[in-house]
């Protein structure tokens, strides 16, 4: 309140000695609350006409790939939602509302059944005991911080008390009993369980953080204005602002107020996992049930809920926390038609705030991290914070475009998945049985025949295998279906990170459009777009790839296909589940169900080039890693077999290299190898399939010749006594038709492995940055956990993972960084997209201006210097410091780019390449 003139100019007279000036304090420091407002008061006592630095001038991306996409010559026009801004703002609000909640409670879609006696007595009884299990875990919390706040700091001091005291207690009871809720019959790992319960800890008291330091106010403010640029009456016109940077400009605008991309104060991973355990143990301490709940005979003696138990998983010691029996029985007993979520896990009822930095984006509240990456690593997070903020801007802007994207449920599909899911499931169609379905254990065997009681053993343990499988996989599909059926009248949106290579992930784990075929099918775009001209023809090449038929044959001939089949298709969407089923036998079914409805809809409205379509069609990527590869060593004959350049049916890899070792075999046969001869009519696409997949993910021989020997097992007729060799013999031949077709391939993996290997060996991880900036460390280390007190991982590498995982790993860079430029590139072009890793996702009326443009991206990709650059940056990091003293600080001959053989693949030519996409 009174402000001391002395001091103040004794702190600014230091801050200036030490090199800095007043102007830093506003330009690089973080604010809370209104420190800013105090900092600028302060420093007017000394110096009254004191101004504010101008902020910083907006740095734009300087990268060659997006030169034209950040030109500010050209205006970009944001793609509007069908939305008013009083009806996005109303959304802000049920979003922010349901954070601050931290959970959210929704019916099961599993069906009631009839109100039992026994069912009655269950919840009555239940209702009884949470109350009870509620003030006894309160006590001994309580009980538990008083204990640990009498011991002195230092000897005896328990370093968990003060993390015992940033929430309110019930919070932390409230945080306790949802283990309860969710925890299975089998039990679960104590690690995970103790993990979980330490990050809710921590992810609440970041929200609480947010509140205190008066942020939320501030993002409030912000969003209200930033509606503006997604609302259709939004009062932004046309303009050169990203969301990104439309943001930045408002919270520039917004002048005081606290910092919004403070950073994290994250605990220490080794921290969380002993708060959890503590935690854990209070709850099995804690929460008890009378022994006599389902029984009256027995003696009413109180017995705890959950307890401690090991398994062996292959040579490992595991400690699993177990409900009791009874427990088990009376949750059963009782079917509940509700399931409590955190949050965080329920799509997003608004449009995701943007992300500006690594600190801030996705959720209003909910901390979310820009780049997943293993518990108790770091290196990520501050590769990311030391990378200038510009280098990233690609990367936010591309998430940011991928989580604008608004979705709908497909009410009518949903409806039938949950009857059918209510119908005991059905495994052909995904849609896993109850557990009441699962096998019944064997009755014991007559006599003490110690064979016999082995074998009832054994059985024993695969029927409790079995129902535990059922069981995971039933909730599973429970919790996607009710979070579906939860927002099944809503509009919601999926905020976006990535993992450390790049790879983009929706931030709700369970219910999303990288799901499986049931959850796909249940996804449609909210936003509708008219079919246009060859619409109707691209919803009918789709399902005829989403049945698997015709993969190797022309889009024309799988349009004539769907022309053909059209019966099928209108009484598969008449009659889904009386008809003749057509869609039940597809590689799709779901998928192709719901495809097949909107085929019917769009051919009965009366002029199919205007309906309006929702549904999302899917381009996927034809053996994505090996068109890298192909690219990047220019191969001819490679690029062929991917389809990189024009041919009039689609070209299949698989077969072509099963091809070549049938010619290979045929010739050993000829000279009399006893193998070759074996193998005759044995040789097919399945067998190398999986082999020639793998090897643009570092697969050796010894990986490969197992798989081979895995799908020559599946053949009956093929002799048992040959597996061995047969398959030692068809990984060399299937290896050395890979190196004929893809010449550079082998040389820049074994390039990439040796580089990998030497860098390792040095005490050093592998770094290197992707074409549009971003910074990638590879996350492998000998000791999975070890951490010291600062939270930082055990830095020595694990030198045959590190050098292994180069090649995929670079080239899943490569793969996520052509998805973000395509995804930008749509942006400008004003598509909806979206993808699920080399699967691009678009309006029908946009398929082809999205085919286009990924091409071209693609050739714009890989007419940069991809590998020198690679060569550049680590000779540049690693042989400067990494080498033993008395070794010269030259680059060892491994880490510069790989001598390839200039190959005779014009790039050019993908632009022209019809099956770029299968």
């Amino acid at each position: 309140s009174s402000l001391s003139y002395l001091p103040f100019l004794r702190c600014v007279r230091q801050l200036k000695k030490d090199g800095f000036a007043v102007d830093e304090l506003f330009q690089k420091c973080l604010f809370e609350e209104d420190e800013k407002e105090k900092v600028l008061k302060a420093i007017r006592t000394i110096q009254p006409k004191y101004q504010l630095p101008p902020p910083p001038s907006r740095k734009i991306c300087k990268s060659s790939l997006l030169r034209t996409f950040y030109s500010r010559k050209t205006t970009m026009p944001y793609p509007k939602l069908d939305f008013s801004v009083q009806e996005l703002q109303e959304r802000f609000q049920q979003q922010l509302e349901m954070e601050l909640n931290n959970t959210v409670t929704v019916e099961s879609v599993e069906s009631t059944k009839p109100l039992t006696p026994q069912a009655t007595k269950a919840r009555n009884m239940l209702d009884t005991l949470r109350p009870q299990w509620h003030d006894s875990i309160l006590q001994a919390l309580q009980k538990s911080k008083h204990n640990m706040s009498q011991l002195q700091m230092g000897s005896g001091y328990n370093i968990l008390y003060p993390y015992l005291c940033v929430l309110p207690d019930e919070e932390y009871v409230a945080i306790m009993l949802q283990v309860l809720n969710t925890l299975s019959p089998q039990g679960q790992s104590l690690v995970v369980l103790a993990r979980d319960l330490g990050f809710k800890v921590y992810n609440r008291y970041v929200t609480q953080r947010k509140l205190r330091s008066r942020q939320l106010g501030k993002v409030q403010e912000v969003y209200k204005s930033y509606i503006h640029l997604l609302a259709r009456d939004g009062q932004v016109g046309p303009h050169k602002c990203l969301p990104r940077e439309y943001w930045e400009k408002l919270v520039v605008e917004a002048g005081f107020g606290p910092s919004l991309n403070l950073k994290d104060c994250s605990w220490p991973y080794m921290l969380l996992m002993r708060l959890g355990m503590h935690l854990l143990e209070l709850l099995v301490q804690a929460v008890r049930v009378p022994r006599n709940s389902l029984n009256p005979r027995l003696e009413p003696r109180l017995i705890p809920v959950l307890y401690h138990v090991y398994s062996f998983r292959s040579s490992w010691q595991v400690g699993l926390i177990k409900p009791h029996p009874i427990f088990s029985q009376l949750v059963s007993d009782a079917a509940e038609t509700t399931l409590t979520f955190n949050s965080s896990v329920i799509p997003m009822l608004c449009p995701p705030v943007p992300w500006t930095s690594p600190h801030f984006g996705a959720f209003v509240l909910n901390d979310t991290r820009l780049m997943r990456f293993v518990d108790g690593a770091v290196q990520h997070q501050l590769l990311l914070e030391q990378c200038p903020p510009v280098n990233l801007h690609p990367v936010l802007d591309a998430l940011n475009q991928l989580g604008n994207c608004a979705w709908k449920i497909n009410q009518p599909v949903l409806d039938i998945i949950i009857s059918i899911f209510n119908d005991k499931g059905n495994e052909k169609l995904d849609i896993p049985p109850p557990v009441s379905e699962a096998p019944r254990p064997p009755a014991a065997p007559p006599g003490n025949s110690t064979t016999g009681n082995k074998s009832h053993k054994h059985e024993l343990l695969l029927c409790k295998k079995k129902a535990a499988e059922m069981h995971s996989l039933r909730m599973d599909a429970l919790y996607k279906l009710s979070i579906a059926n939860f927002v099944r009248d809503k509009v919601f949106w999926f905020p976006h990170n990535m993992d450390f290579r790049g790879r983009t992930y929706p931030c709700p784990p369970y219910f999303n459009h990288l799901g499986n075929d049931v959850t796909r099918a249940i996804l449609l775009f909210a936003e509708g777009r008219p079919l246009g001209p060859k619409g109707l023809d691209w919803l009918k090449i789709h399902l005829i790839n989403l049945t698997g038929l015709k993969k190797n044959n022309a889009l024309k001939e799988r349009l004539d296909y769907a022309n053909e089949i059209m019966e099928e298709i209108l009484d598969s969407a008449d009659h889904p589940l009386t008809g003749r089923k057509w869609w039940m036998n597809t590689d799709e079914p779901w998928q192709a169900l719901a495809c097949c409805m909107e085929i019917a809809k769009a051919s009965r409205s009366p002029d199919p080039t205007a309906y309006i379509s929702h549904f999302p069609v899917h381009q996927d990527g034809s053996c994505n890693g090996l068109q890298h590869y192909a690219a990047l060593g220019r191969d001819l004959i490679g690029a062929m077999s991917v389809n990189l350049m024009p041919c009039s049916v689609p070209q299949d890899v698989y077969s072509t290299v099963a091809q070549q070792v049938e010619e290979f075999r045929k010739k050993d046969a000829e000279h009399g190898v006893k193998v070759a001869q074996v193998l005759q009519d044995f040789i097919s696409r399945k067998v190398v399939k999986q082999t020639v997949m793998t090897v643009v993910y570092g697969v050796t021989r010894y990986g490969g010749r197992l798989q081979i020997e895995k799908r020559l097992k599946e053949i009956d007729e093929f002799p048992e006594e040959y597996l061995w060799e047969a398959s030692d013999y068809l990984v060399k031949r299937v290896f050395s038709g890979i190196k004929e077709m893809f010449s550079a391939t082998r040389d820049i993996q074994k390039w990439l492995t040796e580089s990998a290997k030497l860098i390792a060996q040095s005490g050093q991880t592998v770094e290197w940055v992707t074409p549009l900036g971003l910074p990638i460390v590879q996350p492998y280390y000998r000791s999975k956990s070890t951490v010291v007190s600062r939270g930082v991982q055990d830095p020595s590498p694990d030198t045959v993972k590190q050098k292994n995982a180069f090649p995929p790993n670079f080239i899943h860079s490569l793969d996520s960084t052509h998805m973000m430029l395509t995804a930008l590139h749509c942006l400008r072009w004003g598509l909806t997209f979206v993808s699920v890793h080399d699967c691009y996702w678009t309006h029908a009326l946009t398929v082809d201006v999205m085919n286009q443009i990924c091409r071209k991206q693609f050739v714009a990709l890989h007419s940069e210097k991809i590998l020198e650059d690679l060569s550049k940056f680590m000779v540049e990091k690693y042989c400067r410091y990494s080498w033993p003293a008395g070794k010269p600080p030259h680059a060892p001959s491994s880490l510069t780019s790989p001598s390839l053989s200039p190959g005779k693949f014009n790039l050019r030519q993908v632009m022209n390449s019809t099956y770029f996409f299968s």
